[in-house]
């Protein structure tokens, strides 16, 4: 069981990652950009820490506000989720 939960998390981790580089990319080039919200979701479903990293690594999307709260509150209750999965099992 936490093979398959490590395995999604890497998978989403990644995406999450790609699609805030991405963003970013489109956002220096002026092409059509990933939505806020999708980029908000893969963070939700496991991408918070993909979604941080990228954050810092690109400067991306670290002056809004919903993102400068909620990803890492989202990685905060990913990783507690994640030690109390453990220490269970």
């Amino acid at each position: 069981m936490l093979k398959i939960i490590g395995i999604y998390l890497l998978i989403i981790n990644v995406v999450t990652f790609a699609l805030y580089g991405i963003d970013k990319w489109k956002a220096i080039h002026n092409k059509w950009r990933i939505r806020e919200a999708t980029l908000l979701i893969t963070a939700l479903i496991g991408g918070s820490l993909g979604a941080f990293i990228a954050m810092h690594v690109f400067r991306h999307k670290t002056r809004k506000w919903y993102f400068k709260y909620t990803v890492p509150a989202m990685l905060v209750v990913h990783v507690v989720g994640m030690i109390l999965l453990v220490v269970k099992l």
